[in-house]
């Protein structure tokens, strides 16, 4: 078989978990498992998490589905809400709660023949201008939902544009508005994703969103104590398929991009831009060999890639390559740092995993 598998490792899961909880502990933390689990696999991690999160929530109800249909039976937040009308009838036959973004939403809602009313979470644009009522239009909608019996019990919730940043300034704006409309609203909060989990506890409401933290990925411009903590869940690894020997000068790859500066011996490893690692990886984007520091040589291939190994002589064919996460010896490369290489964030590269990737899951006990 192809060596190229992503370890999932659901103890770090429960551990960033339990962070996020203890970084706020007077509110309910919300696992965010969208994206399939942030490419991790939502179901299992959700089965990770279960008897530890009092609710999860999904950017839509497909996703949903596939959580419930694999018999999790907590409560599920529809982040994004409902995109037509008639899935109200499945929110209603599977006890979702939904996110409530916009007019037609709310009007759909109000006029809708539900089994038991639902618990709604209405989002407030409060300065990241995507999705959300504006805030001098909140208090009128809040209160028509108040009145209305469809409606089970009202959150209000909102989306922070810069929380990652050292520069609080928008950060603060964001939250006078938002502390303003609570206090004239008598409205539970709910406000703190991963970075105002980690680092504004003044955020911090009667639920909080953390999402990608719960992966082991630091999403703080500058890393905190609190960060350091964070454990890779996912160790996208492989094995070195053959070896090469250059002369200085020889090039490696699409377009020679790479040239030896030395004799050099060049390792080719079973990954590649199809199976989700980034083709923008430059030269000298790190990866683990047998837990060593190497660097990448040469444009990423559809399926391969090519390592400097120079300095690695018990480099052989089969050894263990870390493309991030843990290796054996226990070095950490930080999907963090490898995305800053490919000038992006870990988002992309955990969410771009391909499904012809394995993953192989690992910890599951409780």
């Amino acid at each position: 078989m192809r060596p190229l598998v992503a370890d999932i490792d659901l103890d770090a899961l429960r551990h960033n978990y339990q962070l996020a909880c203890r970084c706020a502990p007077h509110s309910r933390s919300v696992a965010v498992i969208k994206a399939d689990g942030y490419g991790h696999g939502a179901l299992a991690c959700a089965q990770a998490l279960e008897s530890q999160a009092p609710a999860f929530a999904v950017a839509c109800i497909e996703e949903a589905l596939t959580l419930r249909q694999g018999g999790i039976n907590r409560p599920i937040i529809l982040l994004e809400g409902i995109f037509s009308a008639d899935e109200l009838a499945l929110v209603d036959a599977h006890g979702f709660w939904i996110a409530v973004h916009s007019q037609w939403q709310v009007d759909a809602l109000l006029a809708a023949t539900l089994q038991a009313p639902i618990p709604v979470w209405l989002k407030v644009d409060s300065g990241m201008h995507r999705l959300g009522f504006a805030i001098d239009e909140a208090a009128a909608i809040w209160r028509q939902l108040s009145d209305s019996p469809s409606v089970a019990s009202l959150h209000l919730m909102s989306h922070f544009a810069s929380a990652d940043a050292q520069d609080n300034r928008y950060f603060n704006q964001q939250m006078t508005r938002l502390k303003g409309l609570a206090s004239e609203l008598d409205a539970p909060l709910c406000l703190a994703n991963s970075p105002a989990t980690l680092a504004w506890p003044v955020s911090h409401g009667d639920w909080n969103r953390p999402g990608v933290m719960l992966y082991g990925s630091d999403p703080l411009e500058v890393a905190n104590d609190i960060t350091r903590q964070l454990q890779p869940v996912m160790t996208l690894r492989s094995q070195i398929i053959a070896l090469r020997e250059l002369e200085a000068g020889e090039p490696v790859g699409y377009s020679g991009r790479w040239r030896a500066q030395r004799r050099s011996r060049i390792a080719v490893v079973a990954c590649g831009y199809g199976d989700g690692y980034d083709r923008h990886a430059r030269d000298g984007t790190p990866v683990l060999v047998n837990g060593q520091r190497c660097a990448i040589a040469g444009k990423v291939s559809m399926d391969m890639l090519t390592v400097d190994v120079t300095d690695v002589p018990d480099a052989v064919i089969g050894s263990d390559v870390v493309l991030w996460g843990r290796a054996s010896n226990g070095e950490v490369l930080p999907v963090d740092e490898v995305a800053r290489y490919c000038d992006t964030i870990s988002y992309t590269l955990l969410t771009g995993v391909l499904p012809r990737v394995p993953r192989r899951y690992h910890g599951r006990s409780v």
